[in-house]
């Protein structure tokens, strides 16, 4: 930087004395802009945190990259009751009444004849110290109308890339399937509320439910009626979670997809006698 002014410097005086004042002028705001232009810092960009692409986006960047939000939704409570509101009278008059966080940016398409609604929750970065902080997206859930087999969830959903590995961690319970996919991310508790979150390792995980529940005899076709994508902690589910979470091979793998489906065998009832008149 010193190298380019002092180069540039005795050109614009010895310019300066014999020309027009007007020059005098245009050279020194040729001057501030080469000196706050070049020695201005680089704005900084969020990355996401796996390969799914939005994880640990800002809102804004989840924003240019998707457009404006079709819909703003509040939960209720911890109950799956929402109100939605238009955009426009979300960041009108609704976004001033709750904290910025409750609002879920919701995006709609129709994929192969399903309706495809994505609904993404963000994390502010308390760190900051700001009135507004920066918010990032710490889960999003894409819900099926109506629900649809585990098999075809990949064709609807391109940020859905579940491993095939019939060893990659995986778990059941009555309502729900989770999936463990790649390496932890070392910068994503950063989206993570729990506590000692420090302490332990996030991963890309995906978990998939069942309205009507998981069937004991699971398969490629057991209907799912909604995905979550967030990042969960595999040591959190090995030892504190052990109870509601059942180990199972990876539906995903061809392993799982070629063994013989168990069924439930048929209750045969009980045969009545049969009495004379």
């Amino acid at each position: 930087m010193n190298t380019i002014f002092s180069l540039v410097m005795p050109f614009f005086s010895h310019l300066c004395k014999r020309s027009h004042p007007l020059v005098f002028f245009l050279a020194i705001a040729l001057s501030v802009c080469l000196g706050t232009g070049l020695t201005s810092p680089t704005v900084s960009v969020a990355q996401p945190y796996f390969e799914d692409g939005f994880l640990g986006l800002t809102q804004e960047e989840l924003r240019t990259k998707l457009g404006t939000p079709m819909a703003i939704r509040s939960r209720k409570a911890a109950l799956r009751v929402f109100s939605y509101y238009t955009f426009a009278d979300w960041k009108k008059y609704f976004k001033n009444l709750v904290s910025p966080e409750n609002g879920e940016d919701v995006y709609t398409y129709t994929r192969n004849g399903i309706q495809v609604r994505y609904a993404f929750t963000y994390i502010p970065d308390l760190t900051e110290g700001k009135e507004f902080p920066t918010l990032y997206v710490r889960r999003y859930e894409i819900e099926f109308t109506p629900a649809v087999s585990l098999e075809i969830i990949s064709s609807l959903v391109p940020e859905f890339l579940p491993p095939s590995n019939p060893t990659a961690p995986a778990f059941r319970s009555n309502l729900w399937v989770l999936v463990f996919k790649g390496p932890p991310s070392p910068e994503a508790s950063l989206i993570v509320k729990a506590r000692g979150k420090e302490k332990l390792s996030w991963y890309l995980a995906y978990q998939m439910f069942a309205v009507n529940g998981i069937p004991n005899d699971l398969s490629v076709t057991t209907p799912i009626d909604r995905l979550e994508i967030a990042t969960q902690s595999l040591q959190l589910v090995q030892h504190q979670q052990r109870l509601t979470h059942e180990p199972i091979t990876n539906p995903f793998s061809p392993e799982f997809q070629n063994q013989r489906t168990i069924h439930t065998p048929t209750i045969q009832s009980i045969p009545l006698p049969e009495y004379a008149d």
